[in-house]
């Protein structure tokens, strides 16, 4: 079985303290959920073909701005587990110190619970369940559109 980035990571720089995902606080969880969500768009829009670097930044923020991490965190929650979906309350009902600049509020929660539920799949070893669940919003969006 293939080793998750967090496991190599850790195996490469140890650490004699053990934390449980779920013992995080939510916006802990939201802040390397971040930076895991943005890594998987940037993966997947690189995939898409070589462009310019400013392309490929354009293309990555449009899908990684808080009003689409909002819609993509709705159309997933018909297929969020009891767990997912209690981490995924945790992350919305946070208290950020701080508001996005051109979200509103509740999308602003919505997308701090995505980057909750991407960071605390991630610590779990569980990206790929993560990955299902983006999936699954992506094809419930385009259905949607249709």
């Amino acid at each position: 079985m293939a080793q998750s980035l967090n496991d190599l990571i850790l195996e490469q720089f140890p650490t004699e303290k053990k934390t449980e995902p779920g013992q995080y606080s939510p916006l802990a969880l939201a802040f390397l959920g971040d930076a895991v969500f943005s890594l998987i768009i940037r993966t997947v829009v690189l995939s898409q073909g070589s462009r310019q670097a400013e392309k490929l930044h354009n293309e990555t923020n449009r899908i990684v701005r808080a009003s689409m991490q909002a819609k993509l965190i709705d159309a997933m929650q018909p297929f969020l587990t009891d767990e997912e979906a209690a981490i995924y309350r945790r992350g919305r009902n946070a208290n950020p110190h701080h508001k996005a600049h051109s979200a509103t509020e509740e999308d602003y929660r919505k997308a701090t619970a995505l980057e909750t539920l991407c960071g605390y799949l991630y610590l779990k070893g569980e990206t790929a369940r993560f990955l299902q669940l983006l999936r699954q919003a992506e094809d419930a969006l385009e259905e949607e559109s249709n």
